[in-house]
């Protein structure tokens, strides 16, 4: 199926990118074109086409994308390369993220209205935590090179979708699995004592919501029903105009940050970490959303529950009523008789 081929959500960060990819995102990738040829031919057609365009006013990198030689193709990358160092270390962790209940529901394009509404929720909070610790750490010398709140930032798009589905008070009403508080506790924790370790959160997460976007956008939107648009924001990136030269530069900007051995060894263990909250995430979200469609169920059930005997249905709220009042009038004598 077609969007198989786009690793799901935020797992789908550290792919490769294929010419079916470039030609998915209205993007030309003919062999053997360098960065500079690219970039002619993309600035060409976002002036035919409104549709491949940021708005205006961009954030001033993509000035910096249009000149820079990007060197982050697969053929370019080394062993030394933090992205494809990542890539290596959360490999069998992406395999699991893939197959967890949640995950599969989006493969087969049957993601429920249940579901996106209580992983809305659980992204508000992770990247609430996670663009928090961005912001404060956008001058440290590991986060400012990959630091892109124009065109990358989640929490607004997030809140809009969330209004849609839950009303202008969606504050009081959202919830989220112990999971959750414990992944955006572990971000505003590391933005405090390891900012250098958000490189790995914001890879995992921007660049995986990036290369999944427009396809899971258009999964969710014909799953579930919803038309212009509405509540899918969260897959919409309007500052970025070219996801494919995009991805290419953030990775470009990301192997340039300098790190000791000891970091960064810790930032790869962290994308190891990252994987695992998102899995224990997505499990306990399906672990929820099972808990409140029995609650549900059970609510539009009768009430009463029937005992079955040979031959008789008995309702057994009808009886235990009966019983109470017999039990209650032979009180009622004893204590006159105790009296007399």
């Amino acid at each position: 199926m077609f969007y198989e081929s786009a690793f799901l959500f935020s797992f789908s960060c550290w792919r490769e990118e294929t010419k079916e990819d470039c030609i998915k995102e209205g993007e030309d990738c003919t062999e053997g074109t360098n960065s500079t040829e690219h970039s002619d031919r993309t600035q060409r057609k976002t002036a035919d086409t409104e549709q491949t365009t940021g708005p205006k006013g961009l954030h001033p990198i993509w000035t910096t994308m249009e000149t820079e030689k990007t060197q982050t193709t697969a053929a370019q990358m080394t062993d030394r390369d933090l992205s494809e160092q990542i890539k290596k270390v959360t490999k069998e962790n992406h395999v699991r993220a893939e197959n967890t209940e949640l995950m599969l529901s989006f493969q087969k394009g049957q993601v429920t209205l249940g579901q996106y509404k209580f992983l809305l929720c659980s992204l508000y909070e992770i990247y609430q935590a996670l663009e928090e610790a961005l912001d404060r750490n956008s001058n440290h010398p590991a986060v400012a090179p990959i630091y892109f709140p124009a065109e990358l930032a989640r929490v607004e798009s997030i809140e809009k979708d969330l209004q849609y589905f839950y009303g202008t008070d969606w504050r009081e009403k959202i919830v989220v699995p112990r999971a959750t508080k414990r992944y955006s506790h572990r971000l505003r924790q590391i933005g405090k004592e390891n900012p250098e370790f958000l490189v790995a959160h914001a890879y995992t997460r921007y660049l995986g919501d990036l290369s999944g976007g427009q396809v899971l956008g258009r999964i969710a939107q014909k799953s579930m029903g919803l038309k212009n648009g509405e509540g899918l924001s969260f897959f919409s990136f309007p500052g970025v105009s070219s996801p494919h030269l995009f991805k290419q530069l953030y990775r470009s900007r990301m192997n340039s940050v300098e790190l000791t051995e000891e970091e960064r060894n810790g930032v790869l263990e962290e994308a190891v970490r990252a994987f695992e909250f998102n899995i224990q995430v997505f499990d306990d979200l399906q672990k929820m959303l099972s808990v409140s469609e029995n609650q549900q169920n059970s609510t539009h059930s009768k009430p009463g529950k029937t005992l079955q005997l040979p031959g008789t249905i008995i309702n057994t709220l009808p009886l235990l009523r009966v019983a109470l009042g017999l039990f209650l009038a032979l009180a009622t004598v004893s204590i006159g008789i105790y009296v007399l």
